[in-house]
């Protein structure tokens, strides 16, 4: 898939991309212009594959960002089957920025829980951006209980900057939803897959975050904080935030070393908004295959090994003993 927008590491890519346009605009194609963009398309593979392989961590943030990376409603119509759509949190409203409801995948029903951005300008202000209120969490909360009271697996695809930080969330209670989220989410008696698919911010993203298997996008990012909020605060600019996502370790290669997350899953060359059905081939598949493995588990095992891993994440003193 093109993309018409440029991220500026990416310069080197389009320039190789333009002159095949140019070369493949001729009429008729000689052997030596075919041989050219041959050439070129070998060129342009190993240049992608050169970049991506050593993105700093703030260019991580930028290809996470991308305004062609799919989102939520573009996995939902290339991975799953019969998306039902589910409404409203029964206290207040519906939110935009959280949506829910049933779908099929392969052989399994699940209950599909996904921040969405929007794409154009009205879609987006519609669901502020991917940011969340109370009453979307809400209404995951409420679906998701659904769900495990018929005994479907919970798929939570994780796609926001934060939860909305406005004055009517902070009232509607935005910090104790979140928590209150994050608790029946662990005490769920039914299998939840989270996974990231662009960014991770704080605890908008920990509000649907509690899973038995938590796995990141190649391209994603998922941290307490946004590189530019943590520059704010540290720096007092949003122009230290490259050092600030240096800082963080927010990477999928340095989530899974420090083990806060269990999977990462491969994007295609280039990002995923380069090639939305080839990465959207990858999720279904890791999708299944954890859904096979995590559906053979007792529920009771299956819920203490999600306390457990959970536990487990990071280092901290207990009794005046520290753990690894």
């Amino acid at each position: 898939m093109a993309s018409s927008f440029q991220l500026p590491f990416e310069q080197p890519i389009h320039e190789i991309e333009a002159q095949i346009r140019d070369l493949e605009s001729v009429d008729p194609k000689s052997d030596d212009v075919r041989e050219q963009i041959r050439e070129l398309r070998k060129q342009l593979n190993e240049t992608i594959r050169s970049i991506y392989k050593n993105l700093d961590p703030w260019e991580t943030v930028r290809v996470s960002r991308h305004p062609q990376r799919p989102m939520f409603t573009d996995y939902v119509d290339l991975v799953f089957d019969e998306f039902v759509e589910l409404h409203g949190d029964k206290f207040f409203g519906d939110d935009r920025a959280l949506r829910t409801g049933f779908a099929k995948l392969d052989e399994f029903k699940v209950m599909l829980v996904g921040h969405q951005k929007g794409k154009t300008l009205k879609e987006r202000n519609e669901c502020y951006f991917g940011c969340a209120h109370p009453e979307g969490y809400r209404k995951a909360m409420e679906k998701m209980e659904l769900a495990a009271k018929y005994g479907l697996p919970i798929i939570a695809m994780i796609d926001t900057p934060g939860a909305y930080p406005g004055i009517g969330a902070e009232e509607r209670g935005q910090a104790q939803v979140i928590a209150e989220s994050m608790l029946a989410m662990s005490r769920l008696p039914t299998p939840i897959i989270c996974i990231v698919i662009g960014e991770g911010g704080s605890g908008g993203a920990l509000g649907i975050g509690v899973g038995d298997r938590v796995a990141v996008l190649e391209n994603a990012y998922y941290s307490v904080i946004s590189p530019e909020g943590c520059a704010g605060i540290l720096w007092k600019s949003h122009d230290y935030a490259p050092q600030a996502a240096r800082a963080l370790k927010i990477t999928s290669k340095h989530l899974l070393e420090m083990g806060v997350i269990d999977d990462v899953v491969e994007e295609p060359l280039g990002g995923a908004h380069r090639d939305h059905y080839q990465m959207a081939a990858k999720l279904k598949q890791y999708l299944t295959k954890t859904l096979r493995e995590l559906q053979k588990l007792p529920t009771t095992e299956l819920l203490n090994q999600r306390y457990d891993k959970f536990r487990k994440i990071g280092p901290y003193i207990e009794n005046g003993v520290a753990t690894a």
